[in-house]
């Protein structure tokens, strides 16, 4: 009975959690203050485990790690020639609101949902 009701209690969060498979665009804060750059985020999302890319680097598209969705934060990590950079974001409606933190000062940017 027991095992059933925390079942039961995990789909009910996942279920809350937000949606936010698909493209994603956003004005991504340059090194040092640096002039922004476009930047597309593309999410899938299974459950509360989120993967995914991100563009607009020099390298090219780079894929996430470590990602999660848990109602209505997202966290993940993306791995580039400079070092791990972990994002955290807070979903509203079509937009994310993302605090960027590692190899420099944090950095805050909104990333919207694309036009399908």
């Amino acid at each position: 009975m027991l095992r059933t009701l925390v079942f039961f209690a995990t789909l009910a969060l996942t279920a809350l959690a937000a949606d936010i498979s698909g493209k994603w665009i956003a004005k991504v804060p340059g090194r040092q203050g640096g002039e922004p750059r476009d930047t597309t985020f593309t999410f899938k999302v299974e459950g509360d485990k989120v993967s995914g890319t991100m563009s607009g680097g020099q390298g090219g598209d780079v894929s996430f790690t470590d990602g999660k969705i848990s109602g209505d934060t997202v966290t993940f990590s993306v791995e580039t020639q400079r070092g791990k950079r972990t994002y955290t974001g807070t979903i509203s409606g079509a937009e994310i609101k993302f605090k960027r933190e590692g190899g420099q000062a944090p950095q805050e940017f909104t990333a919207k949902r694309a036009a399908s």
